[in-house]
């Protein structure tokens, strides 16, 4: 179901754009609160920085359907390159998001695994990823 991916694939766009978005205008607070205290950068650059990251992939997404594979790889990197960001949320015990509680922000670590698969299925990139070793594994033999 190609129109179901290409549908995945422009909802997860726009919702990077969204939270790119959000970054640089009304939720830079709530952002300010997931950035580690060891991040050796200002917290409000790194929040600027995120976002414009966010926004420039969402766009990304949306525009470069030729390269979908390898922008399924760039965005699931960086879900996973901010998911520290999640945890010392959790681990800091900071308030965000209506995140006021250690039983919420730890729910919430589970959804950036599903943020990845999402980058990474939407995209095609898995399945790319399944033929390359189905094909690698038929040239051995």
């Amino acid at each position: 179901m190609p129109w179901l991916r290409n549908l995945a694939r422009g909802v997860l766009g726009g919702f990077l754009i969204f939270a790119g978005t959000a970054h640089l205008t009304f939720a830079r607070d709530e952002f300010d609160a997931q950035v580690p205290g060891w991040v050796p950068l200002d917290t409000g650059f790194v929040v600027v920085a995120s976002g414009v990251v966010e926004i420039v992939l969402g766009v990304a997404l949306l525009a470069l359907y030729r390269h979908k594979v390898l922008m399924g790889w760039i965005v699931a990197a960086f879900f996973v390159a901010v998911f520290p960001g999640n945890i010392a949320q959790y681990v800091d015990h900071r308030d965000a998001f209506g995140l006021d509680t250690d039983t919420g922000r730890l729910i919430r670590l589970f959804f950036q695994p599903l943020l990845i698969a999402w980058a990474l299925w939407c995209t095609g990139a898995w399945a790319a990823l399944r033929r390359r070793r189905t094909r690698d594994d038929r040239a051995v033999v």
